[in-house]
């Protein structure tokens, strides 16, 4: 019997559980315990739903399973929530409700002075039901409706600290910036159901193999199906909400850079045969895509902050895989997103740690770590090894597989991608490890057993991540190792590793390192200057509309309610000396008003005579 697969629905409903157990705590009606059950509720919650998938992947391995219950008909309208249980879909889920689990471990000690945990772990329970239904769900319009709770949890917890005022301008920069791709998105949902006349998407992968639309019908459906992965995956231009989310808790983070992000690419893949039918469109996917990794990439070098450093590395590998996805590897770009989300939790759970200690995101300030956070440096280092293309380590294979699927333009976008990611991280292990201890670092032990336990079974997760990509079926040939672009990547690494530890290892280099044109560190410094760019554009469009908004409202909207007003105010003061009480004046009011309303009736009949 497939006991588990045929309840694969219940997976969501875990974590909206152990939310709604969390009601209690959240107002203090129960005050003698303190806010932890809340958390312990919702990671008993998690786990459960953990073994539940588990067990699920291996029913349905060879024999995927397809549920659809209708849920709304309205004339011409047909909702149906299809669900696809499949060995890729229950994988995921796998995947992502293992790293909850292991991130509401970390939260245990990171928040452990915090008093908000019942709304904390209820945030993240909201977080994992939206990307559970997310990857259970086979119809685009539900993956919308998924889409959009993922943002409002991602509002409510960069949110999460409320009383500092950074905190609430990332909250309200980031949900906005994501309502702009998710606006657009939801026009394409639904001008999408009219032409196909179906929201499932193995449906609508054989509708469009028809190529049935027009090619500009074509072109601007899938400019605005593309613009909603744009901004959940942090592309350009709306790439800065994930900078400004650091902000929040760094479980929180560590989630959102993880998979968070990875669910706009989910959703990318299955739209991919619509975005085909306009050539235009796929050029555009990879050339933002394309622009943002080698953009990002940059960035990061020239970041101090350890959080923004981990932001522009997880949009510049966003950027590979729209590349992936654009260049028809949709099933390669999925290996990359698996080895990715493991090896980023890893490496964000590894510096976790070290802010939580030293109260500070500055690398130039946190030096000499190694000696007294072994622990945290080899899970970075592993980490690290496991994110860039290094042999036979996680994401090696990903990169691996597309590298050999490019076209040369693409190849060198690819290699520049891999080294420069590579030298930014040997930059933060030097800033971090090596070198004299600084005042921030004399004292700076590994954090409770909460904070070491989850970075290491990531840390086993990881190094036996090949093992489990060849017991899956997901590992490439071997030869690959040895074919001119894998050699090509991992030569990109060593070179870009060796730069980065050069530089930032040791005392060799005197700090800071500036470059030789000031001009060029500041441009990446300060994001390409983006966000200036957002206000002589953007900001000053909508600004100027609202002024010509404002001044129509007070000049032409309130001057003609003031005309009224003032018409009726001298009419009444006119009229008040014909109310005199007598008799014959109301009469001749009468009259005369008939007379002039039957003038008006006749004057098109009088200018008509001869």
């Amino acid at each position: 019997m497939n006991t588990f697969s045929q309840s694969i629905w219940l997976i969501p409903c875990y974590a909206l559980l152990g939310a709604l157990l969390t009601i209690p705590w959240s107002p203090g009606l129960i005050r003698r315990t303190g806010p932890r059950p809340a958390g312990y509720i919702n990671l008993v919650m998690t786990l459960t739903a953990f073994m539940h998938s588990l067990f699920a992947l291996r029913e349905v391995w060879s024999a995927p399973l397809d549920f659809s219950f209708p849920w709304l008909h309205a004339v011409n309208l047909d909702i149906v929530l299809d669900i696809r249980a499949s060995a890729t879909t229950v994988g995921a889920l796998v995947v992502i409700l293992g790293l909850n689990a292991l991130t509401q471990i970390y939260a245990i000690a990171y928040l452990e002075m915090d008093w908000g945990w019942p709304r904390f772990y209820a945030l993240l329970a909201l977080f994992e039901a939206g990307m559970a239904a997310l990857m259970l769900t086979n119809s685009l319009f539900f993956s919308y409706v998924m889409l959009e709770i993922l943002t409002l949890g991602t509002y409510l917890l960069i949110g999460f600290w409320f009383n500092q005022s950074l905190v609430v301008t990332g909250a309200r920069d980031g949900f906005l910036t994501k309502r702009v791709g998710d606006l657009v998105l939801l026009m394409g949902v639904v001008a999408l159901y009219p032409l196909a006349g179906t929201w499932n998407y193995d449906e609508l992968a054989a509708w469009a193999a028809t190529n049935p639309l027009e090619p500009t019908v074509a072109m601007l459906l899938g400019f605005a199906l593309l613009t909603g992965p744009l901004g959940k995956c942090a592309q350009f231009p709306l790439q800065l909400w994930l900078d400004e989310a650091m902000e929040g808790p760094m479980p929180a983070t560590i989630l959102r850079n993880a998979v968070v992000v990875s669910t706009g690419a989910w959703v990318l893949i299955q739209m991919q045969p619509i975005l085909n039918l306009s050539p235009l469109v796929v050029t555009v996917e990879i050339c933002v895509g394309a622009f943002t990794a080698i953009a990002c990439s940059a960035i990061a070098l020239a970041q101090i902050d350890i959080k923004r450093v981990f932001s522009y590395a997880t949009s510049a590998y966003l950027g590979i895989v729209f590349i992936a996805v654009g260049t028809g590897q949709g099933e390669r770009a999925l290996v990359l997103l698996l080895t990715y989300a493991i090896a980023m939790a890893l490496i964000l759970m590894s510096v976790g740690g070290i802010i939580l200690n030293n109260i500070a995101q500055d690398i130039t300030q946190l030096r000499g770590l190694w000696s007294r956070r072994p622990i945290s440096g080899i899970c970075f280092v592993v980490g690290a090894l496991s994110l860039v293309a290094v042999p036979p380590l996680g994401c090696f294979w990903g990169w691996a597989e597309i590298a050999n699927g490019l076209t040369p333009p693409l190849l060198v976008v690819v290699l520049l991608v891999n080294g420069l990611t590579a030298c930014s991280l040997a930059r933060v292990f030097g800033q971090l490890f090596t070198g004299p201890v600084t005042p921030w670092t004399k004292r700076s032990p590994e954090g409770l057993w909460a904070l070491v336990l989850p970075m290491t079974i990531l840390l086993g997760v990881a190094l036996h991540l090949p093992q489990l990509l060849s017991v899956f079926g997901l590992l490439p040939p071997l030869g690959i190792v040895v074919q001119l672009p894998s050699l090509l990547l991992i030569a990109s690494t060593l070179i870009g590793g060796s730069i980065g530890l050069w530089l930032y290892g040791g005392e060799r280099v005197a700090k800071p390192i500036r470059l030789p044109i000031p001009a060029v560190q500041d441009f990446l410094a300060y994001d390409l200057y983006t966000a200036q760019l957002y206000k002589v554009t953007v900001i000053a469009v909508v600004g100027l509309a609202a002024k010509v908004v404002d001044w129509c409202d007070r000049t032409l909207v309130d001057g003609a309610v003031n005309l009224v007003g003032l018409f009726t105010l001298a009419s009444g003061q006119s009229l008040k000396y014909n109310t005199s009480g007598q008799v014959q004046f109301y009469a001749l009011s009468i009259i005369l008003g008939t007379i002039l309303f039957g003038l008006l009736i006749a004057l098109p009949l009088l200018t008509a005579l001869p």
